[in-house]
């Protein structure tokens, strides 16, 4: 049962072939045995074999959709009622949530059920999955290398089919990476496509929460439960929601029109296995009769410097919150007010929070916000616009998803500059606010190649109509760790 898809699963589901709670059983054997991944925070047996019970019931009744008793597992930054919600942080270690995130109440409407959290980068600031207070995740095909950030343990546990879907979080990069980096899909929604509500804020203009399965068609089935308008979130846009698995086979690759960014295929510091993969999924889409164009978008280079101004900024706003006072870790025996909120953000936060939280605060502080924060986000609109000319006369953008494959475990630990640089093909689509997926394309010393499609805004239909066809000419999405690649 282990190698099947959602849509699969759901297949046998509904033929009988076995239960929610026989498939349930099996993927939680499965997780216990895969421990030394540490692709999980919190394992939920007990209450998912409740909810699997109680999908079994719906499916005799007549009342089951897609999802119903299919089990997933949700990335540890969304919130969850009466399970600990971490978001990989000491700081969060003992914080139990009295309510489900948007992305939750969703997912169990539609009858998924829930076996865990996944382990995450803390508050999602990482590329390796390495920042994490519970260790880091370690990739399902090589257990010596990292498999991205920051939804590694989400790409991990659906890498190794402990799970056929999870969830997880896009604010630079953090779905779509760990995606490329462990030959899964992922996919980022337009923003305010998907509701916030629930979700622990990193940097609140670029979060965008998604799916992460093993083929475009399961990426749909999970978008078309987790999409719609959210009153609670003010960003959420009130916009109908496709049936996006039904729209996959209304589309075709001929004529297609495809846009290769040439700042995107001419950047320094790529794997020449990594544009030998691209460049062979491209000519997929050609022979498929797709048309391929050149295009540019001129400021793709000052995507990465206008991300780390604006999101730490962002991120120094959100994680005052935490300060020992209300919930979250809280120092011991404090002497006054100063000594509680320093010393509890202190042994709260990591290494890597504290310092997105200085840079932020000192790119907010007077004299210096007109300088940074206003600069970046005047850039960050030419980058948009970049953007919006380029797709006038292209519907999909192709590009890598990383520079590279999944790197060894600390080799950029000590240096936070080429830990950013790993995102430099995802960042600019979280500035634009735009739809990406990446999808797996191959392979460069054995560990997988991601392909990046971006698309229109609320064009996510399109995106993925472009994966699906690709996944039927290639076979790339089937492979799992253990296979040769």
């Amino acid at each position: 049962m282990h190698d099947r898809t959602i849509a699969e699963l759901a297949a046998g589901l509904s033929r009988g072939d076995f239960s929610s709670v026989e498939l349930t059983r099996s993927v939680l054997a499965a997780i216990d045995q895969a421990g030394d991944l540490n692709a999980f925070i919190t394992v939920t047996p007990e209450q998912a074999l409740v909810e699997a019970e109680a999908a079994d019931a719906r499916r005799a009744r007549g009342d089951a959709g897609p999802l119903t008793g299919v089990p997933i597992a949700h990335k540890d930054i969304f919130c969850t009622e009466g399970v600990r919600t971490s978001c990989g942080s000491h700081m969060l270690d003992t914080f139990v949530p009295p309510y489900d995130a948007f992305v939750v109440e969703r997912l169990r409407a539609a009858g998924a059920v829930m076996v865990g959290k996944t382990n995450m980068d803390e508050f999602a600031m990482g590329s390796s999955n390495e920042t994490s207070w519970y260790g880091p995740v370690r990739n399902p095909w090589d257990s010596t290398a990292v498999p991205g950030g920051s939804s590694g343990g989400s790409a991990a546990a659906v890498a190794a089919r402990l799970v056929p879907g999870a969830t997880g979080t896009d604010t630079g990069g953090s779905i779509r990476q760990p995606a490329a980096l462990t030959g899964i899909c992922g996919l980022k929604p337009t923003y305010g496509r998907v509701s916030r509500y629930g979700m622990v804020a990193f940097a609140s203009s670029l979060d965008q929460a998604g799916p992460m399965a093993t083929d475009a068609r399961d990426l749909a089935l999970m978008l078309s439960a987790m999409a719609g308008f959210d009153p609670r979130d003010s960003t959420c846009v009130e916009r109908g929601v496709p049936d996006y698995a039904a729209a996959l086979g209304q589309q075709d690759l001929a004529g297609l029109r495809i846009g290769l960014p040439r700042e995107y295929f001419s950047a320094e510091g790529v794997d020449p296995g990594v544009t030998r993969a691209i460049e062979e999924a491209v000519e997929v889409f050609r022979a498929a009769g797709a048309e391929i164009r050149d295009i540019s978008l001129p400021n793709t280079e000052l995507a990465v410097p206008v991300y780390y101004v604006i999101a730490p900024a962002e991120a120094s706003s959100n994680l005052s919150r935490f300060d020992g006072v209300r919930y979250g870790h809280r120092c011991s025996d404090p002497v006054d007010l100063e000594d509680l909120y320093k010393r509890s953000r202190g042994e709260g936060f990591g290494e890597e929070v504290k310092r997105r939280i200085m840079v932020g605060t000192y790119a907010l502080s007077a004299g210096y916000y007109d300088a940074y924060y206003l600069k970046a986000q005047r850039v960050r609109r030419m980058i948009r616009d970049d953007f919006a000319r380029a797709l006038e006369e292209v519907d999909v953008i192709a590009a890598p998803t990383a520079p590279s494959t999944a790197f060894a475990l600390g080799s950029k630990a000590d240096d936070p500059v080429q830990m950013y640089l790993s995102d430099i093909f995802t960042i600019a689509v979280n500035l634009a606010g735009l739809p990406a997926l990446s999808l797996p394309a191959g392979f460069s010393g054995g560990r997988p190649v991601g392909l990046q499609l971006i698309g229109h805004y609320f064009d996510e239909a399109r995106l993925l109509g472009a994966a699906h066809g690709y996944q039927q000419h290639t076979d790339w999405h089937s492979r799992r760790p253990g296979a040769e690649g």
